[in-house]
């Protein structure tokens, strides 16, 4: 029942996916800059060396594999929320772990290079067949999307986040934190924000008042993250 349900949603979204140009890939030597995460490519991806590629981004923005799989537990499974949009895929790691517990998943990214990285890395665990990669800005696509779960995963500016002592919403890339939510808004009430740990948690609060009545807001900290769950 739960193959046969998410071969139907797959055929319904396929008719949203852009191709991927089959570009040889070349793998960017360890910089200063990435060579402390390099040392911890385990806990970013444990299949690493069977064929993981990442970018210099990728390095240090890729959600550590034990947490990408917590964000997927969370959601129940794929059989009872089928279809989740991850809005910055990035290198994939948060698509392959909601792919891995039985979600259809629409991967977006702007940048063509992240979504040929993210799809090599779902082939390295086996779960191609159960993403949709496009390449696009989600701010232009979401009055098109229609999904179960949204999950918001937007750039924070790089390591930097770090050195700040009090990480506000409007640092988040490309838009503002208060501007993103409301935009997944309008595709599902059910929505993940991976945040920062030093984020201002008054302002995350906030965000539940974006909606009337407000949306039930779940914060869960993790070692350097902040992750919300909204009315999931």
């Amino acid at each position: 029942m739960a193959r046969s349900a998410r071969s139907k949603k797959r055929k319904r979204s396929k008719q949203r996916v852009k191709a991927i140009p089959e570009e040889p890939f070349k793998e960017e030597p360890i910089s200063p800059l990435v060579r402390k995460y390099w040392l911890q490519r385990y806990s970013l991806f444990s299949r690493y060396d069977e064929g993981i590629k990442m970018d210099e981004e990728g390095w240090f923005s890729v959600t550590p594999e034990k947490i990408a799989i917590s964000h997927a537990q969370r959601c129940g499974g794929g059989v009872v929320i089928g279809v989740v949009i991850d809005c910055f895929t990035g290198v994939g790691g948060n698509a392959i772990q909601f792919a891995r517990m039985g979600y259809h998943v629409v991967a977006i990214d702007i940048d063509p290079r992240k979504v040929q990285l993210a799809s090599n890395n779902a082939k390295v665990y086996g779960v191609e067949d159960y993403i949709d990669f496009i390449v696009g800005d989600f701010f232009k696509l979401a009055t098109s999307l229609k999904g179960d779960v949204v999950f918001l995963s937007p750039p924070w500016g790089g390591p930097a986040y770090r050195t700040i002592k009090n990480f506000t919403l409007d640092l988040l890339k490309p838009k503002d934190g208060y501007s993103i939510f409301q935009v997944a808004q309008k595709i599902t009430p059910n929505i993940i924000m991976f945040l920062p740990r030093n984020v201002d948690l008054q302002q995350v609060e906030e965000l539940s008042w974006l909606s009337s009545p407000p949306l039930n807001i779940e914060i869960y900290t993790c070692r350097l993250k902040r992750i919300m769950y909204n009315a999931i």
